[in-house]
């Protein structure tokens, strides 16, 4: 592995997960709705998405997906923050 190319944020993720001994169901959960955040917006890395987008995400679980609205609380109060400001420290 070549050590001057940052690992991908998925790995990231994981490895930080892995730290903290969060369960490997719990793992996998956070990684699909990371990844689907990602492609909500097109691809575009999380770091560099608004506390907005991250509502407007939300927002479309809710109305067109109808993803319970006990997720859609749980990231609000948590201020759209989660495992990227994880990775931040």
């Amino acid at each position: 592995m070549n050590s001057s190319r940052p690992r991908k944020l998925l790995d990231q993720v994981r490895d930080v997960l892995r730290v903290k001994h969060y369960s490997y169901r719990t793992e996998q959960t956070y990684v699909h709705w990371i990844r689907r955040f990602i492609l909500f917006h097109n691809k575009r890395h999380p770091s560099e998405t608004s506390t907005a987008e991250v509502s407007q995400f939300l927002t479309h679980l809710a109305v067109d997906e109808q993803v319970a609205a006990a997720i859609y609380t749980h990231v609000l109060n948590r201020g759209g923050r989660g495992v990227r400001s994880s990775l931040d420290r």
